[in-house]
C-alpha cells in the first residue's frame, strides 16, 4: 500500500480492527454467555434515519426494517473504518509506517464516546447505558469492547504495515 493514501489504509486497518473486535466478541460469548450488541438494532436505529427518526424509547420495541441485519453490520464496519481513519488523521499516516501501541490503543478506548453519548441514548438505553438493569457492567463491556477494537487497531495497522513494505 506504499504511496496510497488515507482511505485505503484506514479501510483495511478498520475492517481488520473491527474482524477482531467480532472474534473476540464470539469468544467472549462462548467463555462467559454474552453475546456481543446485535447489529441488527445497529440497522433498526440507521434504518429510521430517513423517517427522521434518530432515538427511540426502546430499540428492541422499534419497528423493524427491511434489512435491518445487513445495515446494521456494513454499519458497523463502516464505522470501524471511520474510526481507523480518525486514528490515521491524528496519528498520521505515518503511524501506518510503523504502528506502536499507544494510538491505537488511546483511539480504540476514546470511541467508547460512541456507544456512551450517542447509541446507547439513542436506544432508549439512556446516557452510558444508565437505564438498563446494571449500568456498571454496561459501562465495563463497553470499555472491554472498545479495548479490543484499539488491540485491533494495533494488530491491523502492524499486518497492513507489512503487506506494504
Amino acid at each position: 500500500m506504499r504511496g496510497d493514501g488515507l482511505g485505503l489504509r484506514a479501510a483495511a486497518i478498520g475492517a481488520g480492527a473491527t474482524l477482531v473486535l467480532d472474534t473476540a466478541g464470539l469468544a467472549i460469548k462462548k467463555l462467559s454467555g454474552v453475546p456481543p450488541l446485535d447489529y441488527r438494532l445497529v440497522g433498526r436505529w440507521v434504518g429510521h434515519f430517513p423517517k427522521g427518526t434518530f432515538r427511540h424509547q426502546n430499540i428492541r420495541t422499534a419497528t423493524p426494517v427491511r434489512g435491518e441485519a445487513a445495515l446494521g453490520w456494513a454499519a458497523h464496519y463502516t464505522i470501524g473504518i471511520a474510526f481507523a481513519g480518525l486514528l490515521l488523521t491524528v496519528s498520521g499516516v505515518d503511524w501506518a509506517e510503523h504502528p506502536t501501541p499507544a494510538p491505537a490503543l488511546v483511539v480504540g478506548v476514546g470511541t467508547v464516546a460512541a456507544p456512551w453519548f450517542v447509541m446507547q441514548p439513542a436506544f432508549g438505553m439512556g446516557w452510558a447505558a444508565s437505564r438498563t438493569p446494571n449500568p456498571g457492567a454496561a459501562r465495563l463491556r463497553s470499555l472491554r469492547t472498545h479495548a479490543i477494537y484499539g488491540l485491533g487497531l494495533y494488530l491491523s495497522g502492524l499486518a497492513v504495515s507489512r503487506f506494504s513494505n
